[in-house]
């Protein structure tokens, strides 16, 4: 190695042809001196140094090392080097929460009078970081609709560096052509982030697409039993190392090791899980489309989906896990009540706006995760008083139906 190369550490001996299920069990560091199976979870806040020169090395970056957990740990890096290799990226940066790596992404990418494009239909928290938060400190944002690539383009100016997007879209499912997206990025001179949360990298890979960074709440799929908080941020080494990581350094927006390692361990059985919850959202999804108590089911997987052929060639088949519908009620307010009336009839569901457990969940999204903005901003992005979104887990399907059909069978009685 020559002197000016930076030491590096070792990585996982797989074969280049390793495929998704085996790089999601198998991907990280080697095992320790010990030889553990499992990977090793280090609760340490700091480490130690064999002298003075190599401490001084290790902090200055001459040698990859871990030298502090705020920014370099063990257990965090095995699961970003598992998640990048999942994604098809070069790199990716773990953080404390979902919200946490778009922030990142944002302080670490730009400045006073940058401007953004993203859909009006993403998280109602990314809505309000981007056009409040980030807006005090002289970003721009522009709000377009989520599948009118023409809106994106027009929305284009000259200070335009990010276009943000999350496919499918919560709670809609609406599905943005990444491709597109992607050309008018490009040809703008701007970078194209994708929050991947719905789908995971068992569904859905945005680089292949063109996408330049993704997204995740690590929170969601990736955990996938509602145990812990995390995020992350994929792409290219350039970015994620020259860009992220100095701010991580100084910021400390880090994903603690714990979390880190049960994320590791959900990983492993993120294939499975995908395909089983996103077999049994189709069939519930059927079931709701059908049923005369609702107006509409919203799900990528259904034929009467607006995108579900972009869905169907994005998703690798799959629609995913999350399913909405409208509940039928001559106005906003009579909707409302016949909404709240569905979700409070279930005995199984769980009445929370988390989703990716393996427990299936039940929320109104007008009054809980897009709660925050107002009925301007909510109709726009298509979500009715009325609506509902269930996350499927890994439940009994005809229980599940059981469970819904309790409410929306006696909507009036």
């Amino acid at each position: 190695m020559a002197a000016h190369e930076p030491k590096r550490l070792p990585r996982v001996d797989l074969p280049a042809d390793a495929r998704l299920d085996t790089i999601a069990v198998r991907e990280g560091l080697p095992p320790s001196q010990y030889g553990e199976n499992s990977e090793a979870l280090f609760l340490t806040s700091s480490f130690v140094h064999p002298d003075a020169a190599t401490a001084a090395a290790r902090f200055a970056n001459e040698e990859e090392a871990f030298v502090y957990s705020r920014f370099s740990n063990p257990t965090v890096m095995m699961m970003e080097r598992r998640l990048a290799a999942l994604e098809g990226t070069e790199a990716c940066i773990a953080t404390s929460s979902g919200m946490s790596a778009i922030l990142l992404l944002c302080l670490g990418l730009l400045q006073a009078g940058d401007h953004v494009i993203c859909s009006q239909s993403v998280f109602g928290s990314t809505i309000k970081l981007l056009g409040g938060e980030l807006a005090k400190f002289g970003v721009q944002t522009s709000f377009v609709s989520q599948t009118d690539v023409s809106a994106w383009r027009a929305a284009v100016r000259p200070t335009t560096k990010l276009l943000f997007a999350e496919t499918p879209s919560n709670p809609l499912t609406e599905v943005c052509d990444i491709a597109a997206l992607a050309k008018v990025a490009h040809e703008a001179g701007a970078l194209l982030a994708v929050d991947n949360c719905f789908c995971s990298p068992s569904l859905q890979q945005p680089v292949k697409f063109g996408a330049d960074l993704i997204v995740h709440s690590g929170t969601k799929y990736l955990d996938g039993q509602g145990r812990v908080i995390a995020g992350a941020v994929c792409g290219s080494a350039r970015i994620v190392d020259d860009k992220l990581m100095p701010l991580m350094r100084s910021a400390g927006m880090s994903l603690s090791p714990f979390n880190a390692w049960v994320v590791l361990k959900g990983l492993e059985t993120l294939g499975i899980r995908m395909a089983a919850q996103s077999e049994r959202a189709l069939a519930l999804a059927q079931w709701l489309e059908a049923h005369p108590g609702t107006e509409r089911a919203y799900y990528p997987g259904l034929p009467s989906h607006p995108q579900h052929e972009l869905a169907m060639a994005q998703q690798n088949g799959s629609g995913g896990a999350v399913v909405s519908f409208i509940v039928r009620g001559e106005d906003a307010e009579v909707a409302r009540r016949n909404a709240f009336h569905v979700i409070d009839s279930t005995r199984i569901c769980s009445i929370t706006a988390n989703l990716g457990d393996t427990k299936s969940t039940i929320t109104h999204p007008s009054s809980t995760s897009h709660g925050r903005l107002t009925e301007a901003q909510r109709l726009d992005a298509g979500i009715a008083q009325g609506m509902v979104r269930v996350a499927v887990g890994l439940d009994d399907l005809e229980d599940l139906k059981a469970d819904l059909a309790r409410g929306l069978d006696t909507l009036g009685a």
